[in-house]
């Protein structure tokens, strides 16, 4: 069932964590700190939509990781129920597609509920206040939120092009110091699989 992004309010704050990524470690946001942009994005193995994206995906990760942004996703999906998003499949599918960034699982998703995320992808991006869209205001210091939404947009069968458009634009607009656009799609795909009984309220 699609689901779309819900463009949780700008100006907050990254919601803190330390998970397990799929090396045996873990990453903690307090980590992530010392960047000048933070990507958080949640995704999962399974979801059409993920993998209509996953080679741009893998792609403009690298690329803006090597400009210095700090970059995690994390998978909150019932690995229970949907078993090929369990800790080692994602160690899998980040061997195949060739992620870069730390794939993270939050197993509780007290994580997910606490970004706000609903579906897969959903990406949210942290910078300093001053690259907030016109309007927009901080409500605590350091990064806060300045985009969240789609990376570009293709969906599946749609026809549009891969080519993550909103998200690099978002991410350059931080990097150079200029306000990120005040126009914001939401991401579309598949919701995050809840566990039966722990469904945000």
């Amino acid at each position: 069932m699609a689901e779309s992004s819900t463009m949780v309010t700008l100006g907050s704050p990254p919601a803190p964590f330390r998970l397990p990524d799929t090396e045996g470690g873990e990453v903690a946001l307090a980590d992530l700190l010392d960047a000048p942009a933070i990507l958080v994005m949640f995704i999962c193995n399974h979801c059409p939509f993920v993998k209509h994206v996953r080679s741009e995906l893998a792609g403009l990760t690298e690329a803006y990781q090597r400009r210095g942004v700090a970059v995690v996703a994390i998978n909150a999906n019932d690995a229970e129920r949907y078993p090929e998003d369990g800790p080692e499949a994602m160690a899998e599918e980040a061997r195949l597609v060739g992620y870069t960034f730390p794939y993270l699982h939050d197993a509780s998703q007290e994580v997910a509920k606490a970004y706000g995320a609903a579906c897969t992808p959903d990406f949210f991006v942290y910078g300093p206040a001053a690259s907030l869209p016109e309007g927009a205001e901080a409500t605590a210091e350091g990064h806060v939120l300045v985009y969240r939404g789609q990376m570009d947009g293709s969906r599946p069968g749609n026809g549009a092009p891969v080519d993550g458009v909103d998200l690099r634009a978002a991410l350059d607009a931080v990097l150079t110091g200029q306000r990120v656009a005040a126009e914001q799609t939401p991401s579309v795909g598949c919701s995050i699989k809840w566990r039966p009984g722990n469904e945000p309220a």
